[in-house]
């Protein structure tokens, strides 16, 4: 059913302080999502963090089954992480790499996860190689499978890039690699929140995401999943009386789930909200969100080049979702930034770095990024379209 956007407006206390199209960077929490955080910090203020824990442990052990049922995915097949790239970064050096294994990866890569690549490929000898986009700007599923030999180790994308409005065909490449026998990752924290996830129709091996973009979760959390029949092949590149149970003077076991890629300590106030915050994008429902995300970046597009003299709209992808890039001829974007938020409008500048292959081979000049979310409106369009002009 339709989203009832002034119900989610008055469950978002931003809402009332700034006009934020920034949720592709940090999306505003909900009162839920903040009240959940503030009742943990309170109750540890009071008894003290371990006693809390044990006190909360049922909600705790929620917040997993949350995310498994948001992905369609097994409890025992989630880990907690403090972000995306601490999700991605355990699992991904889980992997045994040897010289010669290839890694294929999207133009689109994020700067972050293209580093790691890198840094692996310079420690055991495989090498990154970047799969062709197609004629839209896809990740080209058939020259991906054209490319794939005894020696690929890894399929590594993003659903949907950094900068930029795309969605990249997520079940298609999951298809070449089920084939295949190759591992596939795939990092979903631009679309986890957005749009549903299901990771057995998509048919990743591993999927990451953070909690404070389009979840609406706090900053400092997020999350892994990793599908049971392979984590138990993974030995991750460093571990704790958490991941492991010490057995005797030199021996441990690793935990047979994915807790085995997880760290002892973490902020138990921030992940219980990013539990609460899992709870109410189902509750809304992700098919739900979407179609309304997708309806006013579309909208915001438009408007952008029809009413904006120097706008160029800069996304490509036959499916888009909540994500809008766009330059604006020569102007100064930091100071096009600066006089947005004097006008309580928030929207992030693009670096270049943050996805260089595609901003190099694109010739991209530097970006605005607008991101909205459902509980956006028509009248916030009006009145960023009317600051741009």
């Amino acid at each position: 059913m339709p989203i009832d956007v002034a119900r989610a407006r008055a469950e978002t206390p931003g809402c009332a302080e700034t006009i934020h199209f920034n949720c592709a960077g940090a999306a505003l929490p909900s009162s839920g999502v903040l009240q959940t955080q503030l009742d943990h910090l309170t109750l540890e203020a009071r008894i003290g963090g371990y006693e809390a824990f044990n006190q909360e442990e049922t909600r705790a052990e929620a917040v997993y089954t949350s995310i498994a049922t948001m992905l369609g995915a097994q409890r025992s097949e989630i880990a907690l992480a403090t972000s995306n790239s601490s999700a991605l970064h355990p699992f991904l050096y889980s992997i045994e790499f040897a010289p010669g294994d290839r890694i294929l990866t999207t133009r689109t890569e994020y700067g972050a996860n293209y580093v790691a690549y890198l840094h692996i490929a310079s420690q055991t000898g495989a090498v990154v190689e970047v799969v062709p986009d197609n004629d839209v700007g896809e990740i080209d599923v058939a020259a991906l499978e054209a490319m794939v030999d005894d020696r690929v180790k890894l399929i590594t994308i993003n659903h949907v890039p950094t900068n930029g409005g795309l969605v990249n065909p997520a079940a298609a490449i999951g298809r070449v690699a089920n084939e295949h026998g190759i591992l596939y990752l795939l990092d979903a924290c631009q679309s986890a929140g957005q749009m549903p996830l299901d990771v057995a129709a998509i048919g990743c091996d591993a999927l990451t995401a953070t909690g404070r973009k389009f979840l609406r979760g706090p900053r400092g959390t997020g999350f892994l999943y990793v599908r049971q029949a392979v984590l138990e092949t993974l030995h991750p590149p460093m571990i704790d009386h958490d991941a492991a149970t010490w057995i005797d003077d030199d021996t441990y076991e690793l935990q047979p789930d994915a807790s085995r890629f997880e760290s002892w300590e973490r902020n138990w106030a921030a992940m219980l909200g990013l539990g609460r915050a899992v709870d109410e994008a189902m509750a809304w429902g992700l098919d739900d969100i979407q179609t309304r995300v997708t309806e006013l970046a579309a909208a915001l597009r438009t408007r952008l080049t029809e009413e904006v003299a120097d706008a160029e709209v800069h996304d490509l992808g036959s499916q888009k979702c909540g994500i809008v890039t766009f330059s604006l001829g020569g102007r100064d974007l930091i100071e096009v930034n600066r006089s947005l938020q004097e006008e309580e409008i928030v929207i992030s500048v693009q670096p270049m770095h943050s996805a260089l292959l595609d901003t190099v081979g694109r010739d991209l000049p530097p970006l605005i990024r607008a991101s909205v979310h459902y509980f956006n409106t028509h009248d916030e369009l009006d009145a960023l379209i009317s600051a741009l002009t």
